[in-house]
């Protein structure tokens, strides 16, 4: 079956919409992103070609439906830049090849692909997706696109602590396990690596907002995922404000609005009914703080909603609207 021209406009909206982040992202921590950016799409392109061939499927309407080159974006937006090139290509592979096509491809998949591909890199080859870039204001030295190139291709070494520094809830993890309050963390954090960091979160949310005025996405899953963050994370500050930071910090911090907006809203991997869609997306948000708080990743929001995607089929078929004149579809546990 080929895509419905709608896929394709869905999914050049959603792209419009990442690019005031990516910009951002450009703009203040150097032009390596669009390295990521390139060889993400360019491995994607290449895997779903074979895959579709293998099938025996129609090269061109699949290929152009833009559903390959949004998971390679959220794949790159997710992944440090400057990693060796075959770290690409192996998020990719698992995205595409297993994300989608193992599942049936376009539409049947049960786990967002780009999350997939990121959970598998993260948990292989840990020491690498830790080195962040740091703003190119504070870099002892901003790499140019050619030191770009030399470190991904040809892996050349250049001083890591010159131009890379610890995301926030990476620092977050560091101080709280040596003993330090998460309070004392927060006052001596450096401004301006925070005011880069959430300039780019925020143009991610003002994405996300330009995708709710087309009505690309609907409100329930990112206000739920959001809400289920602030929530979780002030209950956890209330009971120990020591080493637990605030709903603020966790807003912010991280692929929070990356994944309340882009990521969790996946209309084929998350919940679909009105209700299920806030109980998917708000224990997502409870889980992604858990993850962050108790848990040996910085970040949870890609594990989160992995998790919550297995669960969303039994979301939906538990929380189907009632329809008058019909009777209800008996479901596992009910009784005769």
């Amino acid at each position: 079956m080929s895509p419905t021209p709608s896929v394709t406009r869905i999914m050049t909206q959603v792209l419009w919409a990442l690019l005031p982040g990516i910009a951002a992202h450009v703009w203040l921590f150097g032009p390596a992103l669009l390295f990521s950016l390139v060889l993400c799409a360019s491995f994607g392109l290449l895997f779903e070609a074979a895959l579709l061939k293998a099938r025996h499927y129609p090269l061109r309407p699949f290929l152009g439906d833009g559903t390959t080159l949004v998971t390679a974006a959220l794949l790159a937006l997710t992944l440090p830049t400057l990693l060796p090139w075959w770290l690409y290509a192996v998020g990719m592979l698992f995205a595409t090849v297993v994300g989608k096509h193992l599942y049936g491809g376009l539409g049947q998949n049960t786990f967002n692909p780009a999350m997939l591909g990121f959970a598998v890199l993260i948990v292989s080859f840990p020491a690498q997706i830790n080195v962040w870039p740091a703003p190119a204001a504070l870099a002892a030295y901003s790499p140019s696109l050619g030191d770009a190139y030399d470190m991904i291709f040809a892996g050349a070494r250049l001083p890591i602590d010159a131009f890379s520094a610890a995301t926030p809830l990476d620092s977050l993890k560091t101080h709280l396990r040596a003993g330090h309050e998460a309070s004392s963390l927060m006052a001596a954090q450096s401004i301006p690596t925070l005011q880069a960091r959430d300039l780019v979160a925020l143009l991610y949310l003002l994405g996300g907002l330009y995708l709710l005025a087309r009505r690309i996405i609907t409100w329930h899953i990112p206000v739920a995922f959001l809400g289920g963050i602030a929530l979780t994370s002030g209950v956890l500050y209330g009971l120990d404000p020591a080493h637990q930071a605030g709903p603020f910090f966790h807003l912010l911090a991280g692929g929070t609005l990356l994944g309340a907006f882009f990521i969790a809203t996946d209309p084929v991997s998350a919940a679909n009914t009105p209700v299920g869609k806030l109980l998917y997306a708000g224990l997502a948000g409870l889980i992604t703080v858990l993850i962050r708080s108790f848990g040996s990743f910085p970040d949870g929001v890609a594990f989160a909603i992995l998790l919550m995607n297995s669960a969303a089929p039994l979301i939906d078929a538990y929380t189907q609207p009632k329809v008058f004149g019909h009777r209800r579809r008996h479901l596992p546990g009910d009784k005769p």
